[in-house]
This record gives C-alpha cells, structure tokens and sequence, in this order.
C-alpha cells in the first residue's frame, strides 16, 4: 500500500504560504510517496490547483487527513485535525511546543509521530532541512523592505540637480540568519548599516557584507548557534553602548530571537526617545514580546516622532519563495527515512532523534515534556 502524504490549506490567520509546492510534490512522488493535496491549498501563494500534476487532488481537510500517512504543514495542525489521522501517522512541520501544550498532548495521546522543524538540529549536516533559517532569511529580507518604506527618507545616497542626499544610516541588531539577510537587502538599497550580536564571532559575517560591526565589549556565545542570557551587568553595558548608536540612527532593525522564549528587550524606551525625529524600529522579534520595550505584535507604534513597527509572521509576506524553501526543508529532512515508498526513521540519526517531539504514546523533546509533565526521552 502507498503511504500517503497529505498537504492542507493552511487555516492560521494571515498565512499564505503552503507546507510543499509542486516542484517537491514532484520529488516525493518519484521516492514513490502519494501526494494528497487538498484543492486551494496553494492558492494564496499563487499556486493554482491544475499545477499539482501527478498529485491526488481532494476537496476537504477531512478527505486529506483520512488515510494519510504523513501529514506536513506550516503552521501546528489543529487538535481536531489530529484527532482524524490514524494511530502511527507522523505529523512534520512548525509544531511551536512551547505554546501548543493541548496539541503536543493530543499527538502523544494519539500515538503519533510528530518532528517539529524548529527542533532540527543546527549541525553542518542538517543546514539543508533547517527552516528556521530558510524562514529567517525571508523575513530579514522583507524587514528591510519594511524599514525603507516606512522611512521618510532614501535608503541610497543620491546625486541630482537638487543637491546630494547622505545615504540612510541603519542599524542591525542581531546577526543571525534573518539579520544577516537585513544586513545584506539594507546594503542592497543602498544605505549604509552597522550591526550589531552579542556573539563576538558573527563580527567577520557582518564585515564580509559590507556593514560596520558595532563593538559594546560583551559576548554572549550560546549554545546550538543562538545567544545565551546576559548578565544585568552586562545588559546595562550592552544597552549603553547600543543606546549611543541607536541615536544616530535612521532606522534600526531588530530580530534577537530564540525559539520557545521570549525575545530580550535590547531597545529601551529612553533609547527610542533618544532617537532623531522620522526614525524606524522594524522589530521582527515581536511575535515573541519584541526587541524593543514599545513593540505591539501586528501593529505600529508611533512614540513622538518615531515609528516602532511590530510585523507578525513576515515569511508569509513572501508567500511564493518562502513555501518554495519551506517544502525543499521538508524534503531533505524526510528524504534519508524514504526507500522504495516506504517511511523508515532511523532513530540513531541524530536529526530524527533531535527534531522529534512526541512518538510511541510519549514526549520525547524533554524541555516540551518537563513543560507539560509528561514523558521524555
């Protein structure tokens, strides 16, 4: 018998990005997986029903979910969702555990096999199936769009018969995936830009894309790739020397993030006071409580003459390459557990054991399982 892998339409609000494109669908059907896709699923990233060639093409959740084998999504399915897959399906996507406790409970208690995808890894083998950094790079590049057109001013220097315009001055803090990609689309526009991360040994990353790195003397090196907690005596020197840069500024973008924690507030409402009138926060941390004291989620503020602007979900604003990237992340992590058609997860590989989160009627991500008070590995 086939395994069936079935792909909704996502029902979150303002989600429009879709858990595979056809391109991918493609490819597990050449591994010998039966794609169910379920009519519109594609359609608010611009993705026709007539281009799911060689896909099973349904009408309803229900018809998806019923007999799938494997369920891939975007965002966290619902509990009702799950409640129709069979005993032993496996569920991958963005399972958010840290504020999905009911759904978390439901996929141990249905005896699912669920791999969230912000659990994957963050090892030299694993970059191919790491989706929070194919995610990050689009919203950093979207936060800077945002920024440019949000700022009453240009991004480039400009010559013209007018006079000469001083090109925009910006700053980035943070320099993961997603600052890094801010870094390099603000370059891009033509402004000149600094960045700033508390980790020492991103210094070379922001100099190779043209940015001046902005030195406070405080390291934090985390582990897995992300920042450890500082110190209040090392925040209250990091926010001093911040503050001094951030005043100079025209617009500052913001994406300190850790998944499953909330994001440290690095910009005070003294900093933002403190910045010229026309400036603009773009903090895309604040799904999760912001970078900056006066970010609202989903809205923008204005404090005197700055603008604080608080986008949700900025992947989704670039629907068509962000799903594209998405479903290439889902493929390469479920491509080593594909032979000949069949689901085998090897569960040495440190991937598979890394990224679970429930499987067998247990929790096995232990941080979700002591959150809960259930079962861990």
């Amino acid at each position: 018998m086939p395994v069936i892998m079935g792909v909704l339409r996502e029902t979150a609000a303002n989600e429009r990005r879709v858990a595979l494109v056809p391109e991918v669908a493609a490819k597990f059907a050449k591994l010998g997986i039966t794609v169910r896709i379920q009519r519109g699923a594609g359609q608010p990233a611009r993705i026709p029903d007539e281009a799911w060639e060689g896909c099973e093409l349904v009408d309803t959740a229900e018809a998806v979910l019923d007999g799938a084998h494997i369920l891939v999504t975007v965002q966290p399915p619902t509990t009702e969702q799950v409640e129709r897959l069979a005993k032993d399906a496996v569920v991958v996507g963005f399972l958010q555990p840290h504020a999905q406790a009911e759904l978390v409970k439901k996929l141990r208690d249905g005896g699912i096999t669920s791999f969230a995808m912000e659990l994957v890894p963050r090892i030299s083998r694993a970059q191919s199936m790491d989706a929070l950094s194919s995610q990050g790079a689009v919203a950093g590049y979207k936060a800077a769009l945002i920024a440019a057109d949000t700022l009453d001013k240009f991004f480039p220097m400009l010559t013209t018969a007018a006079g000469t315009i001083r090109p925009a001055q910006v700053l980035v803090i943070g320099a993961g995936v997603a600052g890094l990609q801010a870094i390099a689309t603000a370059k891009r526009l033509g402004a000149r830009v600094e960045a700033y991360d508390v980790r020492a040994a991103t210094r070379e990353q922001v100099q190779s894309l043209g940015a001046k790195f902005v030195d406070t003397g405080v390291s934090a090196e985390g582990e897995g790739g992300y920042a450890r907690e500082l110190t209040d005596e090392e925040r209250a020197r990091q926010q001093e020397a911040l503050d001094a840069r951030i005043a100079e500024m025209d617009a500052v973008i913001t994406t300190a993030a850790v998944p499953g924690r909330p994001a440290p507030k690095i910009i005070s409402k003294a900093a933002v006071e403190r910045m010229k009138a026309g400036s603009v926060v773009v903090d895309i941390a604040a799904e999760g409580g912001g970078n900056c004291e006066l970010t609202k989620a989903g809205e923008t503020v204005e404090h005197g003459d700055v603008r604080i602007v608080g986008p949700v979900n900025l992947p989704s604003q670039v629907a068509a390459h962000a799903s594209s990237m998405y479903a290439r992340n889902i493929l390469n992590f479920l491509q080593p557990a594909i032979t000949d058609g069949e689901l085998a997860i090897d569960w040495e590989d440190e991937v598979f054991a890394g990224a679970v989160l429930t499987h067998d009627g247990e929790i096995r991500h232990q941080r979700t399982a002591e959150a809960i008070g259930g079962d861990g590995a």
